[in-house]
């Protein structure tokens, strides 16, 4: 439950609720503004539909929502946008999926023909539908985040039919219902996104490669200035303890340094090198562990066009090392011979 709620917080903002639909769903182009989601009934902000809807518009207590919804802007019409966060499949997500979005158009219908019926000039035939001719709704769709390993669930309606013995003149005419799941951990190009999303994705990707994503993180600069959420969400994903607790020791400037919290447990535990799987065994993982911290300070060096000097300084600060074994290390890892 808390993990949820933080997911749910944490693409409530809208910047990463836009960021997230035009990198997933536009394939980074940025079609959804910001600027431009609105809540259902406000000027300003969008909501958790759990908390809101059903409490608006007279829902049954037991009826579902989607974790987050906004109301994305297009010229003078709009689109309702709604994000559902699953940790495990969930077998029976088209018809989940597709209850809400026909929750959506039933609340917009219920609008609108609190309108039709209190106006004039409406045909019996309108009046009786509580929708007029010209009347239309506000298209909608859901977006499945999911978390886990694979999606081993139907991905539309027909999916999960039982289609034995049905003749093919009768199947046929059975509409489908498609449903949009985007697989966290096998999301590669993050390279669309604008915001941190990119480097939550990137570890949710990492998280059973702990080796790899300590190389990630140790190589990106952006984990040296995370937002505290983000923080939160990648130290949940990675299922490191030490990291949660170490939070409140690295915030600079309202900022999470997560390399720091990495750097320190590495030096002041040494265990935790190996409770994150970086390595096997003790001492083969402090000494592998350490080395790559290494070569990504001499990586980082390298890219923003430091010198040797600087890097070889920085290390035997960092690692407390002597002259002669930074030396070994720069022989090893300074492979840009233009940079003096």
């Amino acid at each position: 439950m808390e993990k949820d709620l933080k997911k749910k917080g944490y693409f409530y903002d809208p910047e990463r609720f836009a960021d997230l639909i035009n990198g997933v769903v536009c394939s980074g182009k940025n079609v959804l503004s910001a600027f431009g989601l609105t809540d259902q009934d406000s000027q300003t902000g969008f909501y958790c539909s759990e908390a809101n809807s059903g409490k608006k518009y007279g829902a049954k207590k037991k009826q579902r929502y989607r974790d987050l919804v906004g109301k994305a802007a297009f010229g003078v019409n709009f689109m309702v946008i709604g994000i559902e966060n699953q940790e495990e499949v969930h077998y029976l997500m088209p018809l989940r999926s597709m209850a809400y979005d026909t929750a959506e158009y039933e609340r917009q219908a219920a609008l609108i023909r609190r309108r039709v019926k209190t106006g004039s000039g409406i045909t019996a035939a309108e009046f009786l539908s509580g929708f007029t001719k010209e009347s239309r709704l506000s298209p909608c769709f859901t977006l499945i985040l999911y978390y886990g390993k694979e999606w081993d669930g139907a991905r539309d309606l027909h999916g999960i039919l039982d289609f034995t013995g049905i003749p093919p003149e009768l199947r046929d005419k059975v509409n489908n219902y498609s449903i949009y799941v985007c697989e966290v951990g096998k999301f590669e190009n993050t390279e669309v996104f604008q915001t941190d999303i990119k480097q939550v994705f990137d570890c949710v990707r990492c998280a059973e490669d702990k080796e790899k994503m300590y190389e990630l993180i140790m190589s990106d600069p952006a984990y040296q200035q995370l937002d505290e959420d983000t923080y939160d969400i990648i130290a949940e994903y990675t299922k490191t303890d030490e990291l949660i607790n170490m939070k409140q020791y690295k915030q600079e400037g309202g900022k999470v340094n997560m390399c720091k919290a990495i750097e320190e447990m590495i030096e002041d535990g040494r265990m935790e090198g190996i409770n994150l799987g970086f390595k096997q065994g003790i001492e083969q993982g402090i000494e592998q562990g350490i080395e790559r911290g290494i070569k990504a300070i001499i990586e980082t060096y390298i890219e923003f066009g430091s010198t040797k000097e600087m890097a070889a300084d920085r290390l035997m600060a960092k690692f407390h090392l002597e002259r002669d074994e930074v030396e070994k290390y720069m022989k090893q890892y300074w492979t840009v011979e233009c940079v003096q």
